[in-house]
């Protein structure tokens, strides 16, 4: 299974960034869609996960600024984040996950940047 990253790059505080990935089964498939982000030197954190069911969470970091989207005809998944903070930056990674049979992809990563 591949995760392939897209939309990240530069932006300026306050402004909004919209990423994708585009994933190579059906998405259908797994139980949870995902979006984390890491910073060198520190861990990868959630941002958002959408479920099959299309139940969300996000970190209290981005509450009310993030929405991740699926697109279950497309094999897609989206974070749209606004009122970009120069904490957001960071590599973006996304992720899939199903319980069973216990699966677990990441994609390549894209970078955040966002300058004050």
């Amino acid at each position: 299974v591949q995760l392939q990253a897209s939309g990240g790059g530069l932006a300026q505080a306050g402004g909004s960034l919209r990423l994708s990935c585009a994933v190579s089964k059906s998405i259908l498939s797994f139980d949870y869609m995902g979006w984390y982000r890491q910073v060198p030197g520190q861990s990868r954190d959630l941002v958002a996960r959408i479920t099959s069911g299309d139940f969300t969470i996000y970190a209290d970091s981005v509450k009310g600024r993030a929405t991740i989207s699926r697109n279950n005809a497309g094999n897609t998944v989206a974070l749209q984040l606004n009122s970009l903070k120069p904490d957001d930056t960071a590599v973006y990674y996304c992720n899939a996950q199903s319980i069973r049979p216990p699966e677990n992809y990441w994609g390549q990563g894209t970078q955040v940047t966002v300058s004050s």
